[in-house]
């Protein structure tokens, strides 16, 4: 952590909120990011990071300068993502490949006609079903274990895995049937 960042995690310390301003603006691109990639959509992930940055300042007395400032806020930031989703329509559902759609809707063709391509791979998670999307951002991007997955969830070791595998093969597929036009 510089020198800079450690005045103002003091500074957040001792409630003073132009240096949570600070730490908000300094973070807030990168977390709101993370949100995206799990909520369902623009709105859900603002919401996501508003309550996570509340957490972030409610608790900053537990973060003890082992590691990270910009770690230990992203998993808060993640846990309530995971809060959030796991609260929507009474909980996540995890799919089975069976009747799944690989194509995107109509509304989402711009996937892959922008010239963003962080754009178009947000939108692209944001299409997969929530417990693909979920274990995926999970295991790939943050860096669990599939115990850690389980627990996290509340579900099996054995179906994080699966999970992990069937959401594999949607992107796959989804990628070969969209690309291909």
């Amino acid at each position: 952590m510089t020198e800079h960042q450690q005045k103002i995690l003091t500074r957040c310390k001792n409630g003073d909120r132009l240096a949570q301003r600070q730490l908000y603006e300094l973070l807030k691109g990168r977390m709101f990011a993370v949100c995206l990639r799990y909520s369902n959509g623009r709105q859900d992930a603002e919401d996501a990071l508003q309550e996570g940055f509340v957490k972030v300042f409610r608790d900053l007395h537990q973060f003890r300068g082992e590691g990270s400032l910009d770690g230990w806020v992203r998993r808060v930031i993640v846990n309530v993502a995971l809060q959030n989703l796991l609260r929507q329509n009474g909980g996540l559902q995890f799919t089975e490949l069976d009747g799944v759609e690989f194509r995107l809707g109509e509304e989402d063709t711009s996937v892959f006609d922008t010239d963003d391509t962080t754009v178009g791979l947000v939108k692209l998670m944001q299409s997969m079903p929530a417990g693909f999307r979920t274990v995926l951002n999970l295991y790939v991007l943050e860096d669990y274990s599939h115990q850690q997955i389980a627990d996290e969830l509340g579900i099996s070791v054995g179906t994080s895995k699966s999970q992990l595998n069937r959401a594999k093969a949607y992107l796959k597929n989804l990628l070969e049937k969209n690309l291909a036009g």
